[in-house]
């Protein structure tokens, strides 16, 4: 039971293994996850431990296998995950795994180049077919002559010029030649055309037409076709869209050039013979190694599938094992050498219930090894803080995730998870109350707790979800709590449950009722005087003029009622801290003023509540009528001030109960007087007992009376506390900024849980809006039009109502919620200083490496 309010009592333990035996015995621990090691290399460089060159390895191994992965992945292959975790690998299984990885990388990398040079001669020879296949098309159209004129007519209108017409464009004209070219050729010569061929990306092809213009200075002439089908690229198998041109020039010179834009625009150039029975015996026996290569792609490609589905089902396994033997030889990087090299030491904190067990893995460990000597381990004493561990199962680990947040528990200190399980979901329910809301919450936690396995196998990155998911049990109990509280508030969708019927009766004819918009009830002859059997009575529903006055007033003080509670819960751990870690002077001088201060001023508050409801009724006859109940807030402020209060109604009393004045004044003196105990006591004691044992304030100067070693609750932080001594300034301005924060804090903390009522009137306006503005339009249709729209409508207003009150709303009372615990609540008693307990876990490596792979 100890364990559930606080910390698990931690050791600090020296370990020494056999370095035969070190391995075993370390992978038997990892199995078991209650060590934490401690690094007694710090100022060793990571590249110089003993067990650099295994950690390497491991890491060559992890990379072969996330290539393995990589390649699987890219083939939509599915991985075998059995969800079974197989025990780290003896150290000589380590060159079997390697000789595979080995054998598995070489395999499909010669596999993969292999398969890219193929896929690489056939996009070559479909754009060569390609090439082929539409030069002859553009051949077979036209053929580029050019005549000579006499000079005399040398004239472009007497000029004929080269024409290659296509599908799409018979009209298209490229002058070739200018005039200078024209007129240096013989008379009637015709003029031999050179050309050349290729492909290039669709994208490119404007750009490339302009330069070509431009380069060229108009003197070349450019057809091109689209390649219909896409093209796979085969360095990186997308698909590019490409196409065929042919370029017709004259000159060596021209060609150079046109060449060298191929080359810039990464165009490929394709021989293409002149003569048309060449063109057509090539294209023959381009389609004949088509053919052939294609056989020899899907016989490729069946050899590397089956390589990757013989990987993909020991891939998780493989993983798995690599990640134990790197944790475990990491492991053995933080443990020392003794002189003579045989013999590992190291240092761990171990749960104090739990040596056992860990003595009991070490002894398996010994065994699977075949070593003789057994391994030692010993309790140390020491003045080191030891790590936090606060056990829990799935229920309570979301609740102890929000403590956390907030800060890791100090070694021993009371832990507020377990009554923050009660405490947070009824806080929340109090902001949340909704019958109908609450149920949407609770079945959706209840969903997500029954089929909790399935839902924790499919591992997502989706990070609200995960959110969701990992706090289901805080939803649930959140709905469970929330429909509780809708219960006492009556409230469903905003509309109340007439379950006892009511308790109020109308006095007021029929034709009274009709005709008048407002009618008062009065509690002397309407009302039974028997209270409601459970909840508000259904009639505050429809009392239009005083709904939101009278649940203001019920919520406000309800919400004062439960922080000044939550608040005295506070203090009162504080003096389980006290008195566990043997803190007297605390004891005595922080908590009793601290309980004091808060009892006298806002408990008396809370209690004049109580008496105002219990002596003040409609029903009663002065001077105990509602008329002459005081204002509680005003009574208070009074209180404090030491103000006279104002005269009361005629026949009404000032006062709410005999020598109420004397104890008002009373309980402020002794409050105020609580604030210089708190403020100066504590410092002074200090003071005192340090002149007595002529101590000197020396920074880095220890007591004997704070030495010692490791205790069964100890002092707070671990038994030990040798640590520096604080210089007197510095308790004094401590003790007054503590002091401060909690006077001013007390005011403020209370005022703060009016957001309980102010929340819980939002959310209850919001729906009563959603019900009256969207859902009553669809109530009000009559027919089977008004069937349809009401569908319409009422589809609608769950959207909003899901949406908004239930996602919205219950995100903004959770966010409240948890403030009141860390700040109202917490800041009574919990320092939160401490640092978790980081056991060595193979499965929170194995966890962490598969989600570190997955992002």
């Amino acid at each position: 039971m100890g364990s559930l309010f606080r910390s698990e009592e931690m050791a600090l333990c020296q370990l020494f293994l056999q370095s035969e035996a070190a391995y075993a015995c370390v992978s038997e621990l990892g199995e078991l996850g209650l060590v934490q090691f401690r690094d007694l290399n710090p100022d060793v460089n990571a590249f110089q431990r003993k067990f650099v060159n295994e950690v390497r390895r491991c890491d060559e191994m992890e990379r072969k296998l996330r290539y393995l992965e990589k390649e699987i992945k890219k083939d939509g292959i599915p991985m075998l995950d059995t969800g079974e975790s197989p025990e780290a690998p003896q150290p000589r299984e380590m060159i079997d795994l390697e000789a595979t990885f080995e054998k598995l990388e070489n395999e499909l990398r010669e596999v993969n180049q292999n398969a890219e040079a193929l896929k690489r001669n056939f996009l070559e020879l479909t754009e060569l077919k390609h090439i082929l296949r539409k030069t002859q098309v553009f051949f077979d159209e036209s053929v580029p002559t050019v005549y000579k004129s006499s000079s005399a007519y040398s004239s472009s209108k007497y000029r004929r010029y080269p024409q290659m017409a296509d599908n799409q464009n018979e009209d298209e004209q490229a002058q070739l030649l200018g005039e200078e070219g024209v007129r240096a050729s013989q008379p009637g010569q015709n003029l031999k055309l050179g050309f050349v061929a290729g492909v290039i990306l669709r994208e490119r092809l404007p750009a490339f037409e302009r330069m070509l213009w431009r380069a060229c200075r108009g003197n070349v002439f450019l057809r091109q076709a689209m390649i219909e089908t896409p093209l796979e690229d085969p360095t990186n198998g997308d698909q590019v869209h490409k196409s065929v041109f042919i370029i017709f020039f004259q000159g060596d010179q021209l060609k150079t050039r046109v060449k060298k834009i191929c080359e810039g625009f990464r165009a490929t150039l394709y021989p293409c013979p002149e003569a048309p029975a060449d063109r057509r015996e090539m294209a023959m026996g381009v389609m004949t190694r088509i053919e052939d290569l294609n056989t020899v792609l899907g016989q490729t490609q069946d050899h590397r599938h089956r390589v990757l589905v013989a990987a993909a089902k020991n891939l998780k396994n493989w993983f798995v094992k690599v990640r134990k033997i790197k944790a475990i030889y990491h492991t053995l990087n933080l443990f020392n050498l003794d002189v003579t090299q045989k013999c590992l030491i190291a240092e761990c904190w171990v749960p104090l219930l739990d040596i056992e067990t860990i003595q009991l893995a070490l002894r398996r460990g010994t065994e699977r090894s075949g070593s003789s000597v057994p391994p030692i381990l010993n309790r140390m004493q020491t003045f080191k803080n030891p790590p936090t561990y606060n056990r829990t199962n799935k229920f309570t680990k979301a609740f102890q995730a929000l403590i956390d947040a907030y800060g890791v528990a100090s070694y021993r200190e009371m832990n507020p998870a377990p009554y923050t399980i009660i405490t947070f979901p009824f806080l929340f329910a109090v902001m949340f109350g909704d019958l109908g809301h609450g149920a949407i919450m609770a079945l959706f936690g209840l969903w997500m707790i029954r089929k909790e396995k399935g839902l924790a196998a499919q591992k997502t990155d989706n990070e609200i979800w995960n959110i969701f998911f990992g706090g289901r049990y805080i939803i649930f109990l959140m709905g469970v709590f929330s429909m509780y509280t809708g219960l006492i508030y009556n409230d469903i969708f905003s509309k109340s449950l007439n379950i006892f019927g009511s308790h109020w009766h109308l006095s007021y004819n029929k034709s009274t009722v009709m005709e008048n918009k407002f009618l008062q009830l009065s509690p002397k002859g309407d009302y039974e005087g028997a209270p409601y059997p459970f909840g508000m009575d259904p009639i505050w529903q429809v009392a239009g003029a005083n709904k939101i006055i009278f649940h203001n007033a019920y919520k406000m003080k309800i919400s004062i009622i439960f922080g000044v509670i939550h608040m005295i819960f506070g203090v009162v751990m504080s003096w389980h801290n006290h008195t566990y870690f043997r803190n007297r002077i605390s004891l005595l001088y922080e908590f009793i003023p601290q309980l004091v201060f808060l009892l006298l001023l806002f408990f008396y508050m809370v209690l004049l509540m109580f008496i105002k409801w219990i002596k003040f009724a409609a029903t009663n006859n002065k001077p105990y009528s509602e008329a002459c109940a005081p204002s509680i807030l005003i009574t208070f402020i009074d209180m404090v001030l030491f103000n006279t209060p104002k005269p009361p109604p005629e026949n009404c009393e000032t006062y709410m109960f005999m020598g109420q004045h004397f104890i008002q004044v009373l309980f402020v003196l002794v409050a105020v007087g609580c604030i210089p105990v708190m403020l100066l006591a504590k410092p002074l004691l200090i003071m005192q007992a340090r002149k007595q044992a002529n101590v000197q304030p020396i920074a880095g100067a220890t007591s004997d009376a704070e030495a010692g070693g490791v205790s069964n609750g100890g002092s707070h932080g671990g038994g030990g506390g040798h640590e520096e001594e604080e210089e007197l300034s510095e308790i004094f301005i401590h003790q007054s900024i503590h002091t401060i924060e909690y006077v001013l804090g007390s005011v403020s903390h209370t005022a703060s849980y009016l957001r309980l009522w102010a929340l819980s009137l939002a959310h209850a306006q919001l729906a009563e809006v959603l019900w009256t503005m969207v859902l009553s339009i669809g109530l009000k249709q009559e027919g089977p039009v008004g069937g349809i729209v009401l569908t319409c409508v009422f589809a609608f207003w769950a959207i909003l109502t899901v949406g908004i009150l239930v996602l919205m709303e219950g995100l903004s009372a959770f966010l409240h919620t948890l403030r009141l615990h860390w700040v109202e609540f917490q800041s009574k008693f919990y320092k939160g200083q401490g640092y978790a307990f980081q056991p060595f876990s193979f499965d929170a490596i194995i966890e962490n490496g598969a989600a570190a792979a997955e992002e």
